[in-house]
């Protein structure tokens, strides 16, 4: 992908939305932010130095200014339609697990909250196909949490050898020491007390055994549920950063269905795992499928595709943050004259006629974008003498230099600007983060560095009402 940087005797660009997709995995994204909400509270009385908090208080700022209504649902009707066509499916193509099992036949609900939790331990950091037979297994040699709290450590470890991340076998048998113990035998029934009083329980194991064991109305948040989210709003952001994560779990609570969350809460693990799949979804046999916006904006830019004969877009690259101002790109084509041609025919549909003999590469940048790695091929064209169009399009503006470093510009972006800066003459010396956090300082700014007057144009869709609340 290519963004376009372009420059007259006062800087200018335009700008457009990058293409990013949701990130993968199944519990690994759970597992990974219950290790962070443990560490945050054995730290809370932990004072953060001033240095983090202002490191920190941009992101946060962007993303707070980021969240649209067109990331959130509609109306209560389509939470509705969202929960009956999720359930629907699942009851038809679930797959059939021993855990799932074990959960719909148990009587016990102490048994039934055990079965649950031991199966949420052993599916983090680890594929279903693996757990299947260590899971029959562990249940077979202890089929009740007493069972496992008489149990050796040396005998979890052999049971456990070849899962990995050992630990995770230690602190259950120590939850189950615990519940026997010191809770008389029975497991907390609720997700804020599970969390509280058992050893490596975070907020997602938390909250699946108490919808699934307990049928609390509490919604889940792993990896499979995560992509599923991003999609369904076209949320591109990274879903591990905290207030995206906030996010998606506020929308995880909306939708739980009361009546079934337990159901619910696996049915959105399953289409993850199966249909909403991190490479080549089956977008085809999703239940959802209509209430997607990122299928949504595929529909829509194959049939301008198919229209201007260029390549068509995926799924995968769909699913991103509204409100991040961006450098147009376009795909990067096989030869270096394809490319310019294509470069200023993007760039003329915003400022009209341009001369293609000052089209320059400037340099190379690669950014991740969850687990996608890009590489953006930035070229610039200075236009000397001239000045930037009056006529700005929908959904465009200008802003100075100043402006660029407070706006709401992905981190793919500042890489890009930082490449045009360090080819211009006079452009300040000293570290990446000092280029692109703040402009720079000098008695008499240089040509092309007074003002920075960019043409964004971003991806933002204005035919929802405001939900920020639902979200909350």
């Amino acid at each position: 992908m290519t963004p376009l940087v372009s420059r007259l005797s006062r800087l200018w660009a335009i700008m457009r939305k990058p293409r990013a997709a949701v990130g993968s995995g199944h519990r690994r994204q759970a597992a990974s932010q219950e290790r962070r909400q443990k560490h945050a509270k054995s730290n809370s009385q932990a004072k953060p130095s001033a240095c983090d908090g202002l490191a920190r208080q941009p992101e946060e700022v962007v993303l707070q200014a980021s969240v649209s209504p067109y990331h959130l649902f509609r109306d209560v009707a389509e939470v509705t339609a969202f929960r009956r066509s999720l359930l629907s499916w699942y009851d038809q193509e679930k797959r059939d697990l021993p855990w799932r099992r074990r959960a719909e036949d148990e009587v016990d609900p102490d048994r039934r909250a055990y079965a649950v939790w031991v199966s949420e331990v052993m599916l983090q950091q680890t594929q279903v196909a693996t757990v299947i037979n260590y899971y029959t297994g562990w249940m077979q040699k202890w089929p009740t949490l007493q069972d496992l709290a008489s149990a050796s450590l040396e005998e979890v470890n052999q049971l456990w050898a070849g899962l990995g991340y050992y630990s995770r076998g230690r602190r259950l048998q120590e939850g189950a020491r615990k519940v026997v113990e010191e809770l008389g035998g029975h497991m907390p029934r609720t997700a804020e007390t599970l969390q509280q009083l058992l050893p490596g329980v975070g907020r997602y194991t938390a909250g699946a055994i108490a919808s699934i064991a307990f049928g609390q109305a509490t919604g889940v948040v792993d990896g499979n549920v995560a992509r599923v989210l991003c999609r369904v709003r076209a949320i591109g952001a990274d879903p591990s950063s905290t207030l995206v994560s906030q996010r998606l779990w506020g929308l995880a609570q909306q939708l739980v269905d009361p009546a079934r969350p337990g159901d619910f809460n696996q049915a959105a693990m399953e289409l993850g795992a199966t249909v909403c799949t991190p490479q080549r979804p089956l977008c085809s046999r999703c239940p959802v499928q209509s209430l997607c916006r990122a299928r949504q904006r595929v529909e829509r830019e194959q049939l301008l595709a198919s229209r201007s004969l260029s390549g068509n877009p995926d799924v995968e690259e769909c699913g991103l943050l509204a409100g991040l101002w961006e450098f147009p790109s376009v795909t990067w084509e096989p030869s270096e004259q394809l490319q310019r041609k294509a470069l200023l025919q993007e760039l003329q549909r915003w400022a009209g006629p341009l001369p293609a003999t000052r089209l320059r590469h400037l340099g190379e940048v690669v950014h991740t974008f969850s687990h996608i790695k890009l590489t953006y091929q930035v070229y610039g064209l200075a236009l000397e003498g001239q000045t930037p169009v009056t006529t700005v399009p929908a959904g465009a503006r200008w802003l100075t230099q100043e402006e660029f470093h407070t706006a709401a510009v992905s981190t793919a972006m500042k890489k890009v600007f930082r490449v045009y800066q360090g080819q211009q003459p006079g452009t300040c010396k000293g570290s990446k983060r000092s280029q692109v956090s703040s402009p720079c300082s000098r008695k008499k700014p240089c040509m092309g560095q007074q003002v920075l007057d960019n043409f964004f144009r971003p991806h933002i869709t204005t035919d929802a009402s405001n939900l920020n609340s639902a979200a909350q």
